[in-house]
């Protein structure tokens, strides 16, 4: 039995997830779940799922749970002390982190330094702070096991490959809703345009991401971190049917794809039961003589700015992606909120890139700053756009 600690159980990877361990619970319990606000359901899965531990991060939402879930044995706990102690806890196998944002950073880390592999799900903590997570991963000697769709496509063509060069990440992206479209076709653009993801059904942040196409430049710099490749080897590609979920290219020219249905179950499965892989409960598989063709188109950089300024901000290093990162978090909630337009999204992104403090190097508690200092840099321009 596998014991997981869920951060972000309200989250779709972390209903999904939990759909997993449901279907295995001969392999998988959980021992642990973590939420921000929402603790109504979480006291569902409590009392479906009868974790030790459950962490609430917002303070009035744990004492409401706390209260909800009194004739059960979960201790509630709130806060960034509260993650970071179930992150760390002796019972936990697996820490499945799947919390949106910055947030996720600080268990990860105690995660990691009390010896717990982890199932990646959080952007942020490779795109923030790869140079602190990576080496500090390796020196205590835990696996990194990618939930990204995309990453885990990478992983599995990588896996067993006993150490051979690789030439090349080929990174595949539906192109999203507005595939084909120019920037002049973007201006008038409605959060809810935004949101019919043609092929993924996801949270609406990374649903807007996803869009923009500042979703795979997050997951360009992602993939220089896990996969321990520069920039100029890490190739986006448009694959609009998302069938293949992403492609390895080695030195002799063959390459390696993962193909599925686009079900994010199967990444988190195989993270969660890595190397073994079993029937995913409900879930389709593909029908080949179904597929009448699979396409490959090349990204425009110049409709969707997120790519390029995402390769930009990867290649500048230091604080630069936390910077990146922290502006169009803003940027989404501010368009999301209907008070900036669409496009006001790469602006926004460029305006913080080109004025916020760079740092070369930053420690755990820099990363953190510089996501405050975008936050006043940014708070006028966008109620104000």
């Amino acid at each position: 039995m596998k014991n997981v600690c869920l951060l972000g159980s309200t989250g779709s990877i972390g209903t999904q997830t939990l759909k997993v361990i449901a279907a295995h619970p001969d392999r998988l319990g959980v021992c642990a779940l973590a939420a921000g606000r929402n603790a109504e359901l979480v006291e569902k899965q409590i009392r479906q799922f009868h974790p030790l531990y459950a962490v609430m991060y917002d303070e009035k939402a744990a004492a409401g749970l706390k209260t909800a879930v009194a004739d059960t044995n979960t201790l509630v706990l709130s806060g960034m002390e509260g993650l970071e102690f179930i992150a760390s806890c002796p019972e936990a196998d697996i820490v499945l982190g799947a919390i949106v944002g910055m947030i996720g950073l600080k268990p990860t880390i105690a995660a990691i330094k009390a010896g717990k592999d982890i199932a990646l799900a959080n952007k942020e903590t490779l795109v923030c702070a790869g140079h602190i997570i990576m080496p500090l991963a390796k020196r205590m000697g835990v696996k990194l096991l990618p939930v990204d769709s995309e990453h885990s496509a990478i992983f599995q063509s990588m896996d067993k490959q006993h150490g051979n060069r690789i030439e090349k990440i080929l990174l595949t992206a539906s192109g999203g809703p507005f595939r084909g479209r120019k920037a002049s076709e973007l201006v008038n653009v409605r959060p809810e345009d935004a949101l019919k993801h043609p092929n993924w059904s996801m949270g609406a942040k990374i649903t807007i991401d996803s869009s923009t196409m500042v979703n795979k430049g997050l997951e360009v710099i992602e993939a220089r971190w896990l996969f321990d490749v520069d920039y100029d080897r890490i190739q986006v590609v448009i694959q609009p049917q998302s069938v293949i979920h992403s492609m390895v290219e080695f030195d002799d020219g063959a390459v390696i794809a993962q193909l599925g249905t686009p079900d994010m179950k199967l990444p988190i499965q195989y993270a969660l039961l890595y190397p073994d892989r079993l029937p995913i409960q409900g879930g389709s598989k593909l029908d080949f003589y179904s597929i009448s063709s699979i396409g490959f188109e090349k990204p425009d950089m110049d409709t969707f700015r997120g790519l390029p300024l995402a390769y930009e901000a990867g290649r500048r290093g230091g604080n630069m992606p936390t910077i990146f990162n922290a502006a169009n978090e803003l940027a989404v909630a501010a368009f999301l909120a209907k008070k900036i337009g669409y496009l006001d999204i790469y602006d926004s992104i460029e305006y913080a890139c080109s004025h916020a403090t760079f740092i070369n190097d930053p420690d755990i508690d820099e990363v953190l700053l510089t996501q405050e200092e975008v936050s006043r840099l940014l708070a006028g321009r966008l109620s104000e756009v």
